[in-house]
Parts: structure tokens; C-alpha cells; sequence
């Protein structure tokens, strides 16, 4: 890997509304110690991960600018001009083509790594190892390169990505063709996928050399990158802030994924196996947890009275006590202001978490 020409895109500006009522529109999950052991949030967790082997003035984080002062709190050394700030929340194709803009100004043979701000990955070497061969791959290539986590069971939480060639035509560290993608289907859908061999978890990584980033962009999302004509002036500049709110006033709300990296003909994907969780939702949480009862339950942080309950995840302070009884594969969370009770399944939660968007709920969001 040559380390002058790397770079690494942390994309942080999601608001995590399925970890409610932990997560805040405020304070969303990505700056949150979610399990409350080590006392590193999520974000924090994201920009050591890649400081290990990219260079540190190379490390871009975009997000809201309402969490600007949350970013520079966490990531103090985090140079001011790779804070990107977005005016408006627009999705991830925005997001990606004024990073994409930003490091071209700077280096026009950038390869860059795009990473959410909220995984966690449990084998630090095995993820270096897959994005240094990303970003080898796609050295001076006309390729897009995604992470595919190879799939230890059924899960609808994950959107499957399937590969060119038939069963087990892949194998970790190599990559490969991609053919399709599903995002998040149902449970029965997904464990046909996982007994066929021919699909990966799509980890919403991805790699690609800045130009052929650029132009895939210019081809499949010109109704955004039209809105930044003139950004070669502009980015750098003490006009940028102006121009990029403009851009983004007018700009759609638009998927990278759907937009681009399913239509797209150069997508490739790196298969992988470093111990990766998306913490996307109370689920997740549960299913990462090092620590269960013999009961199959999780507590994080809570002073618990437990009785007859199993497969039950739990969240809340020391200082007050959860009472639970008769209760199986539910989530208990408790907060200062609001206590969720629901099925851990996330098409539950989502159902339940859907109505926080009436205007009565707005200053519980």
C-alpha cells in the first residue's frame, strides 16, 4: 500500500433513530459508548481502527454540522480541514462525492476506504490485512472494491451481496465479480442465501481510486454531481462553505448503494473474515454482547431482578433497579426520560420507533 496515496472516508452523520432512546437526534449512536466497556464511542473506536496504518492528516470524517463540537470533542487530533460538515442531511451519495471532490483537490492519485462510522470489528490484523489488499486492488484501476463479511448465520439486519460464479466461488482476501445485491431480506430469504455459498454480508465499505470514484459518480448520480459544477475552485477555498450549502439545498436524498454500487458494472467485492458487527440496531447489540447469563440474557449497565426471563436484553443505570418477570427475547431500556419495551426483533422496533416522527414525540426523539 503506498501510504502517501491512502485515505480513509468515516461517515458519520446517521442519526441511528433503531438504538432509541439511547441514541438521540442529538447525540446519535456513532458518539456513544454503546456497551459501555472501555469508555471509546463508536466514532472513536473508527478513527484508531484506521489511524493504525493510515496517515492521520489522510483520515476525513464528513457528518452533520450539529455534531461538529461532538466530533472535535472525540477526535481532538482530527485535522479542522478534514472536518466536512454537512448542512443538510442528504444520504450517502452527497456525502461520498464531496469527499470524493475534497481528496481529489489534494490528491488526484488518492485510493480511498469509505467506512460508516458505527461497525465494530473484533480482529484488528484481519481487517487491516483486507483493506491494504483493497486499496492495492484498486490502485490505478477502474474498479469499485466493497468489503463483504463472510456470513456465519441467517440475519435480516444485512443486506447480501452475491458474487459471479456459482457456490463457494469465493474465497477470503480475493476478490471477485459481483453479480447482485438484496438489501435486508426476511429471515427465510437470508438463510437461502447463506446455505447457497454464494453470498456476503455488504459491511457498507467500499474502496476505489479517486478518479474512477469520480467518474462512476458523474455517470450514475449526475443529478448530485451536477449541483457541485465548480467544486475545483471552490473546495479549499473561503468559498466552499457557500457553495457546498447550495449544493446541498438542492441536492436529492439519494442512496450511494442504491444509486450507484448496484448499478454500477465495475463493482467487485473483497471477501472478508475479521469478526465484524454492524451496530445497527438493539439486536446487534444483543448479538455482540460477550456476556449472557444462563439464560440467554444481556445486561448492560442495569441492576437487574430477573425472574423466569430468557434471550432478553436489558440497558439502563445502576442506580435503578429493572424488575422483570415472564419475559423472553424482549428489550428493556431504560433512560432518564423515556423506557422502551419491545420484541428484540428489529421489524418491531422499527414499527414502534416509527411513530417518534408525530409532533407530539419531538422532544423525545
Amino acid at each position: 500500500m503506498n501510504k502517501s496515496n491512502a485515505y480513509c472516508v468515516i461517515m458519520a452523520g446517521g442519526a441511528g433513530l433503531r438504538l432509541w432512546p439511547v441514541s438521540r437526534t442529538s447525540c446519535p449512536k456513532q458518539f456513544l459508548d454503546i456497551f459501555g466497556l472501555d469508555h471509546k464511542t463508536l466514532l472513536r473506536h473508527s478513527y484508531e481502527r484506521f489511524a493504525e496504518f493510515i496517515a492521520p492528516e489522510n483520515i476525513v470524517v464528513v457528518t452533520s454540522s450539529r455534531f461538529a463540537d461532538l466530533v472535535r470533542k472525540q477526535i481532538p487530533e482530527l485535522l479542522p480541514e478534514n472536518l466536512l460538515l454537512e448542512p443538510y442531511t442528504r444520504n450517502t451519495a452527497p456525502c461520498i462525492t464531496w469527499a470524493t471532490y475534497t481528496i481529489l483537490s489534494r490528491n488526484p492519485e488518492a485510493n480511498i476506504i469509505f467506512s460508516p462510522s458505527d461497525n465494530y470489528i473484533k480482529d484488528q490484523e484481519a481487517f487491516k490485512d483486507m483493506i491494504v489488499r483493497s486499496l492495492d486492488f484498486v490502485e490505478g484501476a477502474d474498479v469499485l472494491v466493497t468489503l463483504g463479511v463472510v456470513p456465519n448465520r441467517p440475519d435480516s439486519n444485512f443486506g447480501y451481496i452475491q458474487v459471479v460464479g456459482g457456490q463457494n466461488s469465493y474465497s477470503v482476501g480475493t476478490p471477485v465479480k459481483v453479480k447482485t445485491f438484496t438489501e435486508k431480506p426476511d429471515r427465510v430469504l437470508a438463510k437461502i442465501f447463506v446455505d447457497s455459498g454464494e453470498f456476503l454480508w455488504n459491511s457498507g465499505m467500499f474502496a476505489a481510486h479517486a478518479n474512477a470514484l469520480k467518474a462512476e459518480l458523474e455517470t450514475y448520480n449526475p443529478e448530485v454531481t451536477a449541483l457541485f459544477k465548480g467544486w475545483q475552485k471552490a473546495i479549499g477555498t473561503p468559498a466552499e462553505k457557500a457553495f457546498v450549502e447550495r449544493a446541498y439545498t438542492d441536492c436529492p436524498s439519494t442512496s450511494f448503494d442504491y444509486s450507484l454500487l448496484e448499478r454500477t458494472e465495475i463493482a467487485w467485492i473483497m471477501p472478508c473474515d475479521f469478526n465484524w458487527i454492524d451496530i445497527g440496531n438493539w439486536a446487534s447489540v444483543y448479538d455482540y454482547a460477550r456476556v449472557k447469563d444462563e439464560n440467554g440474557n444481556v445486561n448492560i449497565g442495569s441492576t437487574v431482578l430477573s425472574k423466569d426471563c430468557s434471550g432478553n436484553l436489558y440497558v439502563g443505570a445502576p442506580s435503578k433497579l429493572l424488575a422483570v418477570k415472564g419475559l423472553d427475547n424482549f428489550i428493556v431500556v431504560d433512560t432518564d426520560d423515556a423506557l422502551l419495551i419491545c420484541p428484540k426483533d428489529d421489524r418491531s422496533v422499527k414499527e414502534l420507533l416509527s411513530s417518534l416522527a408525530m409532533p407530539e414525540y419531538e422532544k423525545w426523539r
